[in-house]
């Protein structure tokens, strides 16, 4: 979500500073999420050189997509904020949410199973008793 570098200081109260064996190194002064999940609506809408309300459902799926992995829905108002920019409901924007979790549940579970399979065969592999020469 981005930053700015500072040295120790000029740290505010509201900055992070980074010390190492208790000497203070750098601040870090993080934006206003609110700000930043703006700045990363227009980043996107740039990105796809339409605005977002004018993407298709899984266009705009993949936009929610992604801005939950930047943790966009954590900022106040955040799903109010994109649900307005791609010209569409909270309500859609949570069933997004849902859908894109859903996804990833399957997804993992899916790979839980390949994976068991796949032990399961090493293992049986590993069972089968050698051959003798005669």
């Amino acid at each position: 979500m981005g930053g700015e570098l500072l040295a120790p200081e000029a740290a505010e109260p509201d900055d992070v500073v980074l010390a190492w064996e208790g000497e203070a190194l750098l601040a870090v002064r993080l934006p206003q999420l609110s700000d930043s999940l703006d700045h990363i609506l227009a980043a996107l809408e740039r990105r796809h050189g339409i605005p977002l309300a004018d993407l298709d459902r899984k266009a705009k799926q993949s936009v929610v997509r992604n801005l939950e992995a930047r943790g966009a829905f954590s900022v106040r108002h955040g799903v109010e904020t994109v649900a307005s920019a791609l010209g569409v409901s909270r309500f859609t924007v949570y069933n997004y949410i849902n859908y894109a979790n859903e996804q990833r549940a399957r997804a993992q579970e899916s790979k839980a199973q390949e994976s068991k399979a796949q032990g399961a065969k090493a293992q049986e592999g590993d069972e089968r008793p050698a051959r003798g020469d005669g």
